[in-house]
């Protein structure tokens, strides 16, 4: 049910983006800016439904929600008015694979919702004009559709251009992105208030606010739709111009492209190289690289025969054809970096210490997540992941020999029993169905 912002008697129509109300069009005419109030509320439920951390003020979405009728109306008013100015952006330090760590921009909930506010104005002016290989943050596209894709054009194509953009949230240009969004809309207030983000400062963990004249911060609500803007123009457009012969796939900055020999690959990166310095970007020396998609049909060996793709690892793997007969076949598993942080994560729950817990009190708390990284990880290549939930298996039968007096001390014992419950009921823990990858009753 919509709640009212201030302004009793209004009603907003169900469709459409535009003031509905005489109220709204004699208000909306004193404004600056003409933003429907109507946008604003289901800005609110699109930050709502994706939750998300508190900001510099610390205030969690239910405390927002407090005061929820005056609060959208204060954002509503500023962003008509022209004076909603966004509050600084709370760094958060998140570890990297390499060593490194990668700082996440969490906004204010209001701010938040003042970015939905710009996205749903500007991404329907924009989407019609992606490119079909654009797959990251956007309506109708997934991760599992640029996985496929990819895996088909790596049977097609030999050698494999994977590319990584240096920092590229942290490094994009503003003035640039500025111009690339122009070219999009002359919108005032979106113009305006995307630069006001792109220059909002940070507040990192000693409280101290740092200016930001370059970047825009991962975990904002507007930096997706601006990272494909930019990318459409600089590499989208650019790459299906000048080199219409080389098929790619792109979610958000990571980027895979085909091509047919070494030779090729390599003049094609050095191109890529080029076009992205113009556009004040890096490509990265150590973790971009050429890779060969060695399969049963493709002589000859090469240092790169692997590389990872949106938590996917693809590589030369042993597959049976529909006569079961093996073959070597390039394709994508879990990669080894996923089925680590799964492995790391289920030991985090601790679940030998949940002794005052019965079973079916354990898969209801862990099945929404297995579930989920079965839905996304076993897409393709489902094997791969059998070693991550035995693993979780054998967390199971360390709970069962904790928790009942008769299995402490006898882990076959336990294993015999937790199989009779697998076999009794199969579809009591995601993986034991999904995958059907249950523990032996014996």
């Amino acid at each position: 049910m919509r709640v009212p912002m201030r302004g009793e008697g209004v009603v907003l129509s169900s469709g459409g983006h535009g003031p509905t109300t005489k109220w709204e069009e004699h208000v909306s005419k004193a404004k600056s800016f003409e933003i429907s109030k109507k946008v604003v509320w289901e800005a609110y439920q699109r930050v709502k439904a994706n939750q998300g951390a508190a900001g510099v003020d610390s205030e969690s979405l239910e405390e927002f929600e407090g005061d929820l009728k005056n609060n959208l109306y204060k954002i509503w008013n500023r962003m008509s008015s022209g004076t909603y100015f966004p509050p600084p952006v709370r760094s958060v330090a998140i570890p990297k694979k390499d060593g490194g760590e990668r700082r996440l921009g969490i906004p204010t909930v209001g701010d938040r919702i003042a970015q939905a506010v710009a996205r749903m104005y500007l991404e329907p002016k924009v989407e019609p004009q992606f490119h079909p290989d654009s797959y990251g943050y956007r309506p109708g596209k997934s991760a599992h559709q640029a996985l496929a894709r990819a895996r088909k054009r790596c049977w097609r194509y030999d050698w494999v251009i994977d590319l990584d953009i240096r920092g590229f949230f942290d490094n994009l240009d503003h003035e640039l992105v500025l111009r690339a969004v122009r070219k999009y809309t002359d919108c005032r207030w979106i113009l305006l208030y995307i630069e006001r983000w792109l220059k909002a400062p940070v507040q990192v963990e000693e409280g101290t606010l740092v200016k930001r004249d370059q970047g825009t911060p991962q975990g904002g609500v507007i930096s997706p739709l601006l990272a494909n803007i930019f990318l459409h123009l600089a590499f989208d457009t650019w790459m299906a111009h000048e080199h219409p012969e080389v098929p790619f796939e792109r979610y958000a900055d990571d980027v895979v492209a085909h091509c047919q020999t070494e030779e090729q690959a390599k003049q094609v990166l050095s191109r890529i190289d080029e076009r992205l310095r113009r556009c004040k970007l890096e490509v990265h020396p150590g973790k971009t690289k050429i890779v060969y998609c060695r399969d049963e049909d493709r002589a000859g060996r090469n240092p790169e025969e692997k590389f990872d793709f949106l938590g996917y690892t693809f590589r030369p793997r042993r597959s049976k054809n529909r006569w079961g007969k093996c073959f070597i076949n390039f394709s994508p598993a879990v990669s080894n970096e996923a089925a680590k942080k799964m492995r790391q994560t289920m030991r985090s729950w601790r679940i030998h210490l949940r002794s005052d817990k019965a079973i079916d009190d354990l898969a209801r708390m862990w099945n929404p997540v297995l579930r989920g990284w079965i839905q996304y990880y076993g897409r393709f290549y489902p094997s791969a992941l059998y070693a991550v939930f035995r693993h979780f298996n054998g967390l199971l039968v360390r709970w069962a020999m904790r928790k009942y007096k008769r299995l402490r001390g006898h882990r076959r014992r336990a294993e015999y029993w937790l199989g009779g419950i697998a076999r009794r009921e199969p579809r009591l823990f995601a993986h034991w169905y999904l995958l059907g990858l249950r523990p032996s009753a014996g």
